[in-house]
């Protein structure tokens, strides 16, 4: 045995200690899969970009504190990102856009957001690939598409609606692709026909007060100006309710025949926080002068049990002009703009907040029915009696009434409002749960016959954010951990059986998918649907406290004193 001297063996311990201590220091830097399968990877940063992306102090607002630390850089420059989901095999590779996405930092639902992340991304490939600049995609056919309510102009409304939902998830080439187009090539002077006052104040006008907002840049509020100086005309009527057409070349407004030339509640009643906030951040009142002109009409009006207004009403005389109560299609918007426009004004808009508080009782009250098997649901009303059925669109309402419990002061109203807003919100969920898809139908009925369900007709999906955004809010609000897990459920689902080809589509059948797609990308599914998926899985995004959504999910951010 050879004898080591003592003190060589006390260096020798040393070294050895010291060789432990870089050894540690090493595979703490390199870092080691936790689960044997995946191998977790540095964040990345590109500074540069980021200084780009910050956000300007605007005047009367907070700037956004939530600047995105989760910008991505692009696959070229070698980074180490990670991919989340194997490609699908049916769908088409040249569609298919990068799977490489970044690491969300401290955030166990990191592979959720990258997973609405890519889904976003594919989305957006679709269009830029087959309909660049037009309003939206046909990804089955892969061409472009667009609805009468952009006055057959291609207007870019997936770019414009879209942009916000990119920017959030840190998508900045594609941001930087849609910034390029709004500033050199987007124009409201190139739009002919007939265009929806209301669809171009919340997809055009409400996607660039949020651009603003977010990176304040002055080309988004100009482009907002524009749009609504165009949209002025229709406001010229003896009671200042708004038409719902307008032709810019011609500057002459009109109202849809269907609805015998009256103004629709949902329509004319929900400009107040575009126009509010474009006064706000232009410093010209005009565009406030008319929304309130329409809200002090209508608050003098005798309303249906204290507090309901009728969806149809007359801009000539400012009288209704049916009996037909709805918070779903033609009334829905309306009612949510109510309470988002006291918290808007950072709750000094008493009048708006009285307004809500006398039509949430009168919905609690006259329109919220329980079924047989014990849901509660929120019925229409035609001449004060009961329609047993509940739209999706009027899924929008447990996000209403949750926001209406931050704001309420007396504990037990507060707990009544949460309790209705999660027992509305259960019957949403019902109705994706006990289809074939997993996802819920346009109308579905409460009767002897159907109960959640739409089996007869009005039974296809056109992508609608309404029952995630209301899982959203209940999530945000409460922090019950079973909301997180519907939107996932319902995000997933849509993942499955509305993606195709080149992008995402409605389905015909929500009970029957072989029925198969309507072949409509609709611009909001990129502004509304995947924005308030993500938004549920990463907390500190777009704080309730600080922003609130449009009726299109662009937030605005809450006036400062």
């Amino acid at each position: 045995m050879k004898t080591v001297h003592p003190n060589k063996r006390v260096l020798i311990y040393l070294g050895l200690f010291a060789s432990a201590i870089v050894l540690l220091l090493w595979i703490q830097i390199l870092g080691s899969p936790t689960d044997g399968k995946r191998i977790p990877v540095p964040i990345v940063r590109d500074i540069d970009v980021r200084k780009q992306l910050e956000p300007k102090v605007i005047p009367g607002v907070d700037p956004p504190d939530f600047v995105d630390e989760k910008v991505e850089k692009s696959a070229e420059k070698g980074e180490n990102l990670v991919k989340v989901e194997e490609e699908k095999e049916k769908v088409v590779a040249a569609a298919e856009p990068s799977k490489e996405v970044i690491a969300v930092p401290n955030n166990p639902d990191a592979e959720k957001l990258d997973k609405i992340r890519e889904m976003m991304k594919f989305a957006w490939e679709g269009y830029k690939n087959y309909s660049w600049g037009a309003n939206e995609l046909r990804p089955i056919a892969k061409q472009a598409h667009s609805q009468s309510i952009f006055g057959g102009s291609a207007m870019g409304a997936t770019i414009v609606d879209g942009a916000d939902t990119l920017f959030i998830m840190g998508l900045t080439k594609e941001f930087e692709e849609a910034k390029k187009y709004i500033a050199e090539t987007w124009s409201i002077k190139k739009a002919t026909g007939q265009l929806s006052v209301f669809e171009t104040t919340i997809r055009f006008i409400g996607g660039f007060l949020t651009l603003f907002a977010l990176t304040g840049d002055e080309i988004f509020k100009t482009r907002a100006q524009e749009t609504a100086d165009v949209l002025m005309p229709a406001f010229d009527t003896p009671t200042g309710i708004a038409k719902s057409l307008i032709n810019p070349a011609t500057k002459t407004a009109s109202n849809y025949h269907w609805a015998s030339d009256n103004s629709i509640l949902a329509e004319f009643g929900s400009l107040h926080l575009e126009f509010e906030y474009l006064s706000q951040i232009t410093g010209n009142p005009i565009y406030k002068e008319k929304v309130q002109k329409i809200r002090d009409h209508l608050d003098g009006m005798d309303k249906f049990y204290g507090g309901l207004f009728y969806n149809y009403v007359s801009p000539n005389t400012g009288k209704f002009a049916n009996s037909h109560v709805s918070l779903g299609a033609l009334g829905d918007s309306f009612y949510e703009y109510l309470i988002k426009s006291y918290l808007l004004t950072n709750k000094t808009d008493e009048q708006a907040l009285k307004m809500h508080k006398d039509a949430s009782n009168a919905i609690q009250e006259h329109m919220i029915f329980t079924s047989k098997s014990g849901l509660k649901y929120i019925a229409e009303l035609r001449s004060g009696s009961p329609e047993h059925k509940m739209g999706h669109l009027a899924c929008f309402t447990p996000g209403m009434f949750a926001l209406e419990s931050m704001v309420e002061k007396n504990d037990e109203r507060k707990k009544k409002l949460v309790q209705v807003a999660e027992d509305l919100a259960n019957t949403c969920h019902e109705s994706y749960v006990r289809s074939e898809t997993r996802i819920g139908p346009e109308m579905f009925y409460f009767n002897n016959h159907d109960d959640a369900t739409s089996k007869r007709s009005e039974n296809g999906y056109i992508l609608r954010p309404e029952v995630l955004e209301g899982f959203f809010y209940l999530w945000r609000i409460t922090g019950n951990q079973k909301y997180k897990d519907w939107v996932w459920d319902g995000i997933s689902a849509i993942d499955k059986h509305c993606k195709s080809a080149a992008g995402y589509a409605g389905l015909k059948n929500v009970y029957k998918p072989e029925a198969g797609f309507d072949d409509v990308q609709q611009s909001f599914f990129l502004a509304e649907t995947l924005k308030y998926a993500y938004l549920t899985f990463d907390n500190d995004a777009i704080p309730l406290d600080k922003y609130v959504f449009n009726t299109e999910a662009h937030p605005f951010p809450i006036f400062q004193p």
